[in-house]
């Protein structure tokens, strides 16, 4: 609930009568009842009245007047004029929603002229909640909120990076640092095998699905970041559990600007910005290569060059960023937003581009006396991705020789090997995605009766995707067969998300009760298309393959792979919300999810949640205390996870029939004669067993935070403890028995658990804000823990080697009695007098085999952190962001690939890695150990802005601009870490079985540092 103050005395005039009729209700028989049988006591009464208004003078009418210890009271008129009989030397405690209460001690024959102090802000703050909005001193789950005056700044083109070191208890990890990267979100731990770590997103009410929409960035790229109002992270139980099935890896609730009440305003802002490699791995340059070639007693091949391929294949990349968007209010009845968008952003490799065209509407309009709301709200773009061959072009700027010059005569050097130029293959290789999506909702609601709201949310989210990979033909090189012949992938998605939801809230309040109880029912349809068809064998004419005719042929077919799932999600849920006199706190929530994914023994998951909440400054005795504000809540609750492939309850068939080779399947002839392939008909054959009996994953959790402030609520702060405990995991497994129809079947993991526990810590503290140098400084921490416990295998392999010799080898997992992610490998113990490795002997049997693989540390973080600051000076403001992270590994899959001895001797590039052990042998194998795992920990800065906000006055533009600002923003300026690859916060490993990897670095595109001017103009 927001503050009355700003209503119309229309509005003020129906909230005071209503106020004051429920209260009189439940009153007047409480008076009655305390006074039967006591007019002997009472002695004398006096008639006290009054006037009681806010900081400005403003009358607050339905202000409660209460005399301490009794229930004998009022409330105020619609002036904010109060008359009440009390005895004489009695306590008048004067409150109203949204300010301090105050005390008075009556005085005979006064009238009283009372003014109210607003809370703290950051008590009045609205934050969002499932299905609604609370008051932040409301509140009883734990939820990290985000303004976007507080949002980290620079060249964004993903939402989330606006949290990044923001919020206790988020792990946000880029994979890459390509524009719009994926990211790995990590809200209080990974719960889940199979579901990944992304959360649930809830844009301006409407769920989205976390299903890829063909393009190969983030999905969320096509939101404008200029368009968010705010971002509220829900993190326990209580706060997640109305979202049931979708919610146990925890929600970001995204709110989009809408219009204000006031004088109408156009907001422009344009940006533009230049990017550089931020760091570059020290590789041999052309001299230190040819003397190390020869020093290792490798055969140099000297082309005569001097080439730093780092810098031949990356750039500095130019971005800009423009946003236009209209706000306001025309009336009480109609607000506004609409917004125009257009971000390009170059990588700083060659070929790297993502152009962002955006539209942003939102409409809100209310009749029949403000009854009926009618909420819109569109979102359209369309989005442009071009990505270069990321994993070639990495490798082949470390480990090129550099004596060979990048070109010749003007061209692309031909390399002897018959392998291709990157600066030839970024001329023949493309990868161009472009997406168009629409999101478009209707929320009407109506006002029933008083207090009773019933309210409709229908909207759909529509994405298609066309994506095109080719490379031209270049008959030069045969070792690539697909470049010399020419190749084409086209592959068109198409994404439909429809909701339909019907809420009723009932709200009743009186002068100490709050009550509010919710009931509502959800259905969502999710229908992901595909088609994928690849074509080979195009003519060398330097037309595009995708602009080519082309016949499928006996040597080079044309293949085609199409699907189609659709999903149904089918929801009932409750809350209930009761508050007594502001101190005591009272939450409950049911959730019922049916989704198709599960079989029909099991369909519908169930999903409670509880929360008490204590705000403790409320009571007389903290009256004098140091505490401006101390709330203790807990919470325990449920939620569940169907992120599970579509059918898998079901069984399915295929058709084959006898064949030649080892993998040939077996059917009977009709002919018991027959002795040809083709007296054998296609048979029937198992793909997948069905499994009606398969269960909902299930997360439970328990939380208990503490809310405080000090020094005039300048020092503010919260503190939590979470247990988290994942059950019922659903994995995909090897049967027992080896007779079995099929290799593998989907199940619910009996008995075993996955544990995350830990300490969340925010704390901020502002300066005085009547100086002229204002501060403000802030930081959050972390301490997670977390365990796989009761798991039936020695391990579950999340992230595997990849290249010869290494394809499939364990290098991390999920290990019984072990942090998740944990790392499984070999333990290091140099190089042995043959020249080759020497590991260490776990179980000292005199052999290195498997069993000496022993957990040398995991992926995941223990400890995350967050630092930021604003200092403001007349016109001036800087703002610095630093992040962090402790406490795991990282494995340079790049380095075990590429920086070895024998790599050197064959003169490809390598660092002083491939050096370190002379005695080392060429023909020495880059074993998965403790060699390549290195420290992950790092802290680095962010971001840093340092703006000026020019005087329209004192420029003579006052009447025509509000406001002008000019800024400059570094992103990423420097980062403190022992890691030797690109950047630490990383992770390109491969998916291992469908379960998500970590912490694996494997020819990662590198990570940008940045630079941008922004001016930014309000009319």
């Amino acid at each position: 609930m927001g503050n009355f103050t700003s209503l119309k005395p229309r509005a003020l005039l129906r909230i005071g009568m209503l106020c004051g009729l429920v209260y009189l209700c439940g009153l007047t028989s409480d008076l009655e009842a305390s006074t039967k049988g006591t007019s002997s006591v009472i002695t004398s009464l006096e008639r006290v009245s009054g006037n009681i208004a806010d900081e400005t003078g403003t009358p607050l009418p339905g202000a409660s007047v209460l005399v301490k210890g009794t229930t004998n009271g009022t409330i105020t008129d619609l002036d904010g004029n109060f008359t009440l009989e009390v005895e004489s030397g009695a306590t008048l405690v004067i409150s109203y929603l949204g300010y301090s209460a105050k005390e008075i001690q009556v005085a005979e024959g006064t009238n009283y002229s009372i003014q109210l102090e607003p809370e703290s802000a950051e008590l009045n703050e609205i934050v969002v909640v499932g299905y609604g909005t609370q008051r932040r001193a409301d509140v009883t789950g734990a939820i990290g909120s985000l303004k976007s005056e507080d949002f980290n700044r620079g060249m964004i083109s993903n939402p989330v990076d606006l949290l990044q070191g923001k919020v206790a208890g988020v792990n946000i990890t880029s994979v890459s640092g390509e524009p719009g990267a994926n990211q790995n979100v990590i809200i209080r731990g990974i719960g889940s095998l199979r579901s990944g770590t992304q959360p649930l997103y809830v844009l301006d009410g409407f769920l989205l699905d976390n299903s890829s929409t063909g393009v190969a960035s983030n999905p969320l790229t096509f939101l404008n970041p200029n368009d968010i109002e705010s971002i509220d992270v829900l993190k326990d139980a209580s706060a997640t559990a109305l979202y049931g099935s979708r919610a146990s890896n925890g929600v970001i609730v995204i709110t989009t600007k809408k219009g204000k009440a006031g004088s109408s305003q156009v907001n422009l802002s344009a940006s533009t910005a230049w990017s550089s490699m931020a760091k570059q791995i020290d590789v041999f340059g052309a001299d230190e290569f040819r003397e190390q070639v020869v020093a290792v007693g490798g055969n140099l091949e000297d082309f005569g060059g001097d080439t730093n391929w780092q810098e031949e294949l990356t750039r500095v990349g130019f971005s800009q960023d423009y946003s236009l968007n209209f706000s306001g209010a025309n009336s009480e009845r109609f607000s506004y937003f609409a917004s125009l968008g257009y971000q390009d952003q170059e990588g700083v490799l060659k070929n790297s581009n993502l152009e962002r065209y955006s539209g942003k509407l939102n409409v809100n309009q209310k009749e029949l006396g403000g009854r009926l709301v009618i909420d819109y709200n569109l979102t359209a773009s369309l989005t442009e991705n071009l990505r270069p061959a990321i994993g070639s072009i990495t490798s082949d700027m470390l480990y090129l020789n550099p004596t060979i010059p990048a070109l010749t005569d003007g061209e692309p050097t031909l390399l002897n090997t018959n392998n291709l130029n990157p600066l030839k293959r970024n001329e023949l290789y493309s990868d161009e995605a472009v997406n168009s999506r629409i999101l478009g909702s209707i929320s009407p609601s109506f006002e029933i009766i008083d207090g009773l709201t019933y309210k409709l949310n229908l909207g759909v989210d529509f994405s298609n995707t066309s994506r095109y990979v080719q490379y031209k033909p270049f008959t030069e090189v045969v070792n690539e067969s697909n470049v010399s012949d020419g190749t084409l992938d086209e592959l068109i998605s198409a994404n439909t998300n429809s909701l339909v939801e019907n809420t009723l809230t009932y709200n009743w309040n009186n002068y100490k009760h709050n009550f509010t109880v919710l009931a509502g029912h959800s259905y969502q349809t999710f229908l992901d298309e595909f088609r994928g068809t690849s074509y080979r064998g195009f003519a060398a004419n330097n037309i595009e393959p995708k602009y080519q005719d082309h016949n499928s042929t006996s040597e080079f077919p044309t293949t085609v792979n199409a699907s189609a799932v659709r999903n149904e999600l089918q929801s009932f849920f409750g809350r209930v919300n009761y508050i007594y006199a502001d101190k005591y706190l009272f939450t409950a929530t049911i959730r019922a999810d049916g989704s198709s994914k599960f079989g029909e023994n099991n369909r519908y998951g169930y999903f409670p949640s509880f929360a008490l909440g204590w705000n403790v400054t409320k009571e007389g005795f903290m009256a004098n205390s140091f505490f401006d504000n101390l709330k203790v809540r807990t919470s325990w609750g449920q939620t569940g996870n169907q992120e599970i492939p579509s059918k898998i309850t079901k069984a399915s068939f295929s058709e084959d029939r006898l064949a030649t080779g080892g993998g040939s399947l077996n059917t009977y002839p009709i002919d018991t004669e027959g002795n040809t392939l083709d007296d054998y008909p296609y048979g029937i054959v198992f793909t997948r067993l069905a499994n009606p009996d398969l269960q909902w994953e299930v997360s439970t959790q328990f939380d208990i935070g503490l809310d405080f402030a000090f020094l005039d609520y300048r020092l503010t702060g919260t503190i939590d403890y979470f247990n988290k405990v994942s059950s019922n995991i659903l994995l995909e497994v090897v049967p027992a028995d080896p007779v079995q129809p099929t290799s593998t079947y989907w199940d619910n993991i009996e008995n075993m658990k996955i544990y995350n526990s830990g300490v969340e810590l925010a704390l901020n503290y502002s300066g005085r804000p009547e100086r002229a140098f204002t501060y403000e400084i802030g930081g959050n921490v972390t301490f997670i823990q977390n365990e796989v416990r009761d798991s039936p295998y020695s391990v579950l392999t999340t992230g595997a080697a990849q290249g010869a010799g290494q394809t499939g080898a364990t290098i991390n997992g999920y290990i019984n009695n072990q942090p998740i992610g944990a790392f499984y490998m070999l333990q290091f113990d140099g190089i042995g007098e043959d020249g080759l490795n020497r590991f260490v002997d776990i179980n000292n049997d005199g052999e290195i085999l498997d069993n000496d693989r022993s957990v040398v540390g995991s992926a995941i973080p223990t400890v995350i952190y967050g630092i930021n600051s604003t200092m403001r000076y007349k016109g001036f403001d800087l703002t610095l962001n630093f992040n962090g992270g402790a406490g795991n590994k990282i494995y340079n899959h790049t380095t075990m690939s590429l920086f070895t001895k024998a790599q050197l001797s064959r003169s490809n590039n390598t660092t002083d890695f491939a050096i370190q052990f002379p005695e080392e042998s060429f023909n020495n194998s880059n074993t998965v150990s403790t060699r390549f795992l290195e420290n992950g920990a790092f802290f680095r800065l962010n971001n840093a802005s340092l703006g000026y906000n020019l005087s329209p006055e004192r420029l003579g533009a006052g009447n025509a601009f509000q406001n002008i600002r000019l800024s400059l923003t570094g992103q990423n300026l420097f980062v403190i870490t022992d890691y030797t690859g690109f950047d630490p916060e990383v992770n390109t490993g491969s998916t291992s079985g469908g379960i998500q990897t970590f912490g694996i670095d494997r020819f990662t595109y590198p990570r940008a540092r940045t630079f941008m001017l922004n001016l930014n103009i309000t009319f």
